[in-house]
């Protein structure tokens, strides 16, 4: 197995546990954490919007995350960022499992989840960057996009883990899911550490950050020279990012909601099919954008992902499980074509030496921005509009306008320094 090869398969598997812990507390939140944690709020959709708001910090934490792990990769090495990333999410994520409710400890219980919440959201603030550059930087010229697919397709590897750990604890009944089912999904995170772990350490360091020029200060210099690709890069994800979690925490609490009224179970399972779908579709858009432009792939799919809003959320109170299924499958299709050329497409925007903290800012702060409260905010729209689907729906096609624009005047950097990898 050669290095280009070690290092995306290192990059999947530690993404996919870094994901799995993300959508675990996700899934969590969008299902029992209102109950869990926040039983004496004022009305059932304020118990949710608080519960959304402790997933909400997660990703108000990544920009930091990514500042701090984006110096550490750009100066002492990718590999190592990874290493202690992948520690802190795990660590996070199991403690979560064990935490008392707010039955047992009161207000304490939910300041120790935002807590734990912050620190899983500096562990993905690093993790994303690094993993994306060792695979984008190992892989020979002319695929790079699909090497760096392989980042990727940790996103999609983790919600279906994570989703399906839910749909599996739910085969023991509501009750056994609100006392102790839920926390067996997070507890057994500590178990693809290790995995994850002992993965990661068998991985060479990427050989452009070897040749890379490690002086000054990796976040003085990136708002010195590429201040900009740091804004065009955050408005080129907000479907990859905050689409996403409209289309699937905020989605499965709307559909099961009194709105809607579908089944739990139902939805659960149609995410988990979602998931698995972009699981096998992602290297192959992926090899797409390494045939025609990454970029161009990413503004099709942007286009195709607007067109589908509507059916999307129009079909989840039809009680037909085949077309629900269908066109969870068929949107979450389109919308990882918008995510799995990203690593390449950000990478590309920034030189060598600043590389980490620049897709990391750019990243994280979409993930803030996008992902963080495109749940909460399609909430309170939904909520504002008697429960209709459209504030929603027009909230998820402006992202696609905006993703549009950004990429079509984005920058581009290539890197002078000769491939040393070969297939």
């Amino acid at each position: 197995m050669n290095r280009a090869t070690r290092a995306a398969g290192a990059a999947f598997v530690g993404t996919t546990i870094e994901w799995y812990d993300f959508y675990v507390y996700a899934t969590a939140a969008a299902l029992l954490f209102d109950d869990l944690f926040f039983p004496n709020a004022s009305s059932p959709t304020v118990a949710l919007m608080a519960s959304f708001a402790t997933y909400a910090v997660g990703f108000f934490a990544r920009p930091l995350g990514g500042i701090v792990f984006g110096h550490f990769g750009d100066r002492v090495g990718r590999k190592s960022a990874l290493v202690v990333t992948l520690l802190m999410m795990g660590a996070a994520t199991f403690v979560v499992g064990l935490l008392p409710t707010y039955e047992s400890i009161g207000a304490l219980a939910p300041v120790l989840l935002v807590l734990l919440r912050f620190v899983q959201g500096l562990a993905v603030g690093g993790e994303w960057g690094g993993a994306a550059l060792m695979a984008v930087e190992h892989a020979p010229e002319g695929r790079k996009t699909f090497y760096g697919g392989f980042a990727q397709l940790g996103n999609p590897a983790g919600a279906l883990l994570a989703t399906g750990a839910f749909s599996l604890m739910s085969l023991f009944g509501e009750d056994a899911l609100q006392s102790w089912g839920w926390r067996v999904p997070f507890i057994v995170s500590a178990v693809l550490v290790l995995v994850g772990l002992f993965i990661r350490l068998r991985v060479e360091e990427s050989p452009v950050f070897e040749q890379a020029d490690k002086t000054g200060v990796p976040i003085k210099e990136v708002f010195r020279t590429s201040w900009r690709s740091v804004l065009l890069g955050i408005g080129t994800l907000p479907v990859a990012i905050g689409g996403y979690y409209i289309l699937t925490t905020f989605l499965l609490s709307y559909a099961t909601g009194p709105s809607v009224g579908a089944s739990e179970q139902l939805i659960l399972n149609g995410l988990s099919f979602a998931s698995f779908v972009e699981l096998v579709a992602t290297l192959g858009i992926a090899w797409l954008g390494d045939r025609f432009g990454s970029r161009k792939v990413a503004i099709v799919f942007l286009a195709l992902t607007a067109v589908l809003a509507v059916p999307q959320f129009a079909v989840l109170g039809s009680g037909n499980a085949v077309l629900i299924f269908a066109l969870l499958g068929l949107m979450r299709l389109v919308t990882s074509g918008t995510y799995g050329p990203m690593a390449a497409i950000l990478a590309e925007m920034f030189p060598p030496s600043v590389r980490y903290t620049g897709i990391s800012l750019a990243y994280q702060g979409a993930g803030a921005i996008f992902g963080g409260l495109s749940p909460l905010v399609a909430t309170a729209l939904v909520a504002a509009y008697g429960g209709a689907a459209w504030p929603a729906v027009a909230l998820l096609v402006g992202m696609c306008v905006l993703s549009v624009i950004c990429l079509a005047v984005a920058p581009r950097h290539r890197d002078r320094v000769p491939s040393v990898i070969s297939e």
